[in-house]
């Protein structure tokens, strides 16, 4: 398996930006399709972005379309999550993710999935 580490997160008022990174380690990153995901209090996780395994495909979802970017850099083993106009719903745990060895495509759903990082809390002040 892959090893993912988050970083970035934090406070920021509503309107503001962060960009969260994800650095991976253990095996080749440019053979894994990544995404993002998010956990608010009492909700399950849901799905962010993801991006397949050369950066050329990307996927976000409705409720951050035109607001958050996902991009990787393969040389850096490093994906990204730039986050733009954030609003206090945006508030949750983000976790960085890898999808299954040699994933075609950009991956939206959970179990296509199988390494995880540990988070990293974004708080979005009104």
């Amino acid at each position: 398996q892959v090893q993912l580490v988050e970083s970035g997160g934090g406070l920021v008022q509503a309107g503001g930006s962060l960009r969260l990174s994800c650095a991976a380690s253990g095996r080749t990153f440019s053979h894994y399709a990544m995404g993002w995901f998010r956990q608010a209090p009492g909700k399950e996780r849901e799905f962010v972005a993801g991006i397949s395994r050369s950066g050329g495909i990307t996927n976000h979802a409705d409720s951050v379309k035109g607001r958050f970017t996902i991009s990787r850099d393969n040389a850096k083993s490093t994906v990204y999550l730039q986050m733009n106009s954030l609003k206090p719903e945006d508030t949750a745990v983000y976790y960085c993710a890898a999808a299954r060895l040699n994933y075609n495509g950009s991956p939206t759903n959970e179990a296509d999935f199988g390494s995880w990082g540990q988070g990293t809390q974004v708080t979005v002040s009104s």
